[in-house]
């Protein structure tokens, strides 16, 4: 069997499957996340040992030798480890708010422009080159103390392996990587004030690295490759590989990616460019704060179960009856397809006429109308596939496709894991079929009257986005 461990925000999964790409089977585990006044951490001890249970639990359930294990992984955030990979202090996540300051001064100053400019990709607090410039003044001894500054996957990697800390030109976009020459800009190093800290950031194994287990989760002298982090590795594993094509990721954050082979750094600075294993092809990223994660806040808050959302979705007509949702919950306000630190989620038309039905609806609208800016912004134009939790709910994917006014090609499943094994294959030479690996679970098509409604909706999103953004500033 192959396997793909997936070590996400909120939950850890690990997934075997045949040579064919069949699933054979999946184990999860959750980890907790400590939010309090912008600051977002995890426990790395945690998240290492959920990874190494998952594996355990995968392996004992498929009797089965592991011809090879790919590893893909939540991005950006800052996991301090020294020479063992251990870690320093718990790892601040991507959705830590508390560099907002900084990047506010940047945005100000010219700084935020100028790394842009040269690397492509528009800083937002919780990506490590603010994390680490206020971890630089307000915690020195935590960095005097680390011997790399990782990605989670790369502190699993490290672990697992007993390989020497290094990271891959997918996590490395973000925000220090030149995405031509592929290695780092100590330009932007020092424009961030981090030049005595170079010699944290971790060597950039181009392709990815690969090791052998040394025996916790995974038998021991298993081959592994180390990468790309999740959006890479998800697009890989729903077959989004040729320019023009897009990705749209319903998870915790939303994700849109376009493939291409053309690098623009003009424009409004926002989202990034995601160098692949191929080098001259990249992802134009806009990965927005917030997806699934909104959606479950206006549940445990109205207390709506998940499995009534598709039944209230059906119930309440298009519009959600004048209730209208900007989903911009983030505690670090919103990176994509703009940078706006301050930028806050907004209910609007809520009256005690509204119902559950109305909030959820206009929930799940806003997130497609903020989905829709990102993906025109990344320059979408030929087909577009979907994946992650949201895609469990089929009344979402119809309500998508018809904000989107496109079809859906949606691939289920563990996608992440699936675009794991498949880049492991790869750097390995293990033959595999990619397009027997990513074919869809279905196609959504929208219908013509509610996509022409919603059309007219995304021009009133944008309208009331601006407006916030303006109080945002002021």
């Amino acid at each position: 069997m192959y396997v793909g461990i997936d070590v996400g925000t909120s939950m850890v999964k690990a997934a075997a499957f045949d040579a064919a790409g069949r699933q054979l089977a999946v184990e999860s585990r959750s980890v907790g996340l400590s939010l309090h006044g912008g600051v977002v951490e995890q426990d790395m001890e945690e998240v290492y040992g959920a990874v190494v249970e998952v594996l355990g639990a995968l392996t004992a359930a498929v009797a089965e030798p592991v011809e090879l294990a790919g590893l893909t992984g939540q991005g950006d955030g800052v996991w301090l480890v020294d020479g063992e990979g251990r870690p320093v202090r718990p790892a601040a996540s991507w959705m830590d708010g508390r560099a907002h300051e900084l990047v506010d001064r940047w945005l100000a100053d010219g700084t935020f422009e100028t790394v842009f400019r040269r690397t492509g990709s528009a800083m937002f607090p919780g990506c490590p080159g603010p994390l680490l410039a206020w971890l630089d003044s307000s915690e020195p001894k935590a960095l005097d103390a680390a011997k790399a500054a990782l990605y989670c996957k790369d502190m699993v990697f490290q672990r697992l392996t007993g390989a020497g800390p290094t990271t891959d030109v997918s996590d490395a976009s973000m925000p220090f990587l030149d995405p031509r020459t592929r290695s780092y800009d100590n330009r932007v190093v020092e424009l961030l004030g981090l030049t005595h800290r170079r010699g944290l950031l971790a060597p950039v194994s181009d392709p990815v690295a690969t090791a052998e287990a040394l025996g916790e989760g995974l038998p021991s002298g298993t081959r592994i490759a180390n990468g790309p982090y999740d959006l890479p590795a998800c697009a890989l594993g729903a077959g989004v590989t040729s320019p023009g094509d897009g990705l749209l990721i319903v998870g915790t954050c939303l994700a849109s990616l376009v493939a291409t082979t053309e690098l623009d750094l003009t424009g409004e600075p926002a989202g990034l460019y995601i160098s692949t294993d191929r080098p001259g092809h990249w992802l134009r990223a806009m990965p927005a704060m917030v997806g699934t994660a909104a959606l479950d806040w206006v549940l445990s808050t109205t207390g709506v179960r998940h499995d009534e959302v598709d039944g209230l979705l059906a119930e309440t007509p298009p519009g959600a009856n004048g209730v209208r949702v900007l989903p911009y919950f983030a505690p670090s306000g919103e990176r994509a397809p703009f940078v706006e630190p301050r930028l806050r989620a907004e209910l609007l038309g809520v009256s005690l006429e509204s119902t559950r039905g109305d909030l959820v609806r206009a929930t799940c609208e806003g997130i497609g109308y903020a989905a829709r800016h990102c993906l025109e912004a990344a320059g979408l134009d030929g087909s577009l596939a979907v994946c992650g939790g949201g895609t469990r709910s089929p009344a979402w994917m119809r309500l998508l496709a018809d904000v989107l006014g496109r079809p859906l090609r949606v691939v289920e499943g563990e996608v992440g894991a699936r675009g794991a094994v498949l880049a492991a294959a790869e750097r390995y030479g293990v033959p595999l079929e990619a397009e027997a690996w990513t074919r869809p679970t279905e196609v959504v098509e929208p219908d013509p009257g509610r996509a022409a409604f919603h059309t007219r909706g995304y021009e009133e999103h944008l309208g009331r986005l601006a407006e916030a953004r303006t109080r945002a500033r002021t």
